[in-house]
């Protein structure tokens, strides 16, 4: 099973919530790597001093977006009618590995992945 972080992962990692780092720890133990996205980091990194956002990087899988990547969350947020261009690189990212998301935001990411014909499990945090 693969794993896709979204902000809302990092954000509750930043923040220490309990629940989330609990679930991140068996994830760990189970063999799994979460991958995040590197709009997503872009989007919630704000500063050196974000120590437990660090830590919780140091565990995952930053996965680079490259032009051909680019293109393909474009083209969705076109399907989609969305402007969200990082919800669209964790739709593409959570497609192309059949991963499971979690997010604090549901509703746009099963948008996306219906506008993308495909579906993915959605864990909230």
């Amino acid at each position: 099973m693969q794993v896709v972080y979204d902000s809302g992962a990092l954000i509750a990692a930043d923040r220490d919530d309990r629940i989330f780092w609990l679930d991140h720890r068996v994830r760990l133990e189970q063999g799994i790597v979460p991958v995040v996205p590197a709009t997503v980091v872009a989007q919630v990194s704000r500063s050196a001093r974000q120590v437990p956002l660090r830590r919780l990087l140091k565990g995952c899988d930053v996965a680079v977006l490259d032009e051909r990547g680019a293109h393909r969350a474009g083209r969705l947020l076109g399907l989609a009618a969305r402007t969200d261009v990082v919800d669209a690189t964790v739709a593409v990212a959570a497609a192309d590995l059949g991963a499971v998301v979690v997010t604090g935001d549901r509703g746009d990411i099963e948008h996306l992945m219906t506008s993308a014909g495909t579906s993915a499990v959605i864990v909230d945090v």
